[in-house]
């Protein structure tokens, strides 16, 4: 019913930055929040960042001041722009998207970060 195309990621070294994107289309759904969550190796899935169709935004601690998400609404398209990353970053990063008309969370494919020291 929502089909998520997730694209971005990569190896980088500390410092560095990279950037997440993940369009999401739906005949049937009109999408509501958009999030972005991790797992890293032997880890529990964590929350990463949020946005509302109205743009309030929400950030895990770990990720606050450095780690942007926007979204564009006219093509459902949600952003990860991801800044002054470190090792512990890395992990396999999954958009989250919910919608209007239940309460069924849809899961992009992942796309894997590695980080470097």
């Amino acid at each position: 019913q929502v089909q998520l195309v997730e694209s971005g990621g990569g190896l980088v070294q500390a410092g560095g930055s990279l950037r997440l994107s993940c369009g999401a289309s739906s005949k049937i759904f009109t999408i509501n929040h958009m999030a972005w969550y991790r797992q890293a190796p032997e880890k529990q899935r964590e929350f990463v960042a949020t946005i509302s169709p109205s743009r309030r935004t929400n950030y895990a601690d770990s990720v606050k001041g450095r780690f942007t998400i926007s979204r564009v609404n006219a093509n459902n398209t949600v952003y990860l722009q991801m800044n002054s990353l470190k090792p512990e970053d890395t992990a396999v990063y999954f958009c989250n998207v919910g919608v209007r008309e239940d309460d069924y969370q849809y899961w992009g494919q992942g796309a894997q970060v590695t980080v470097s020291s």
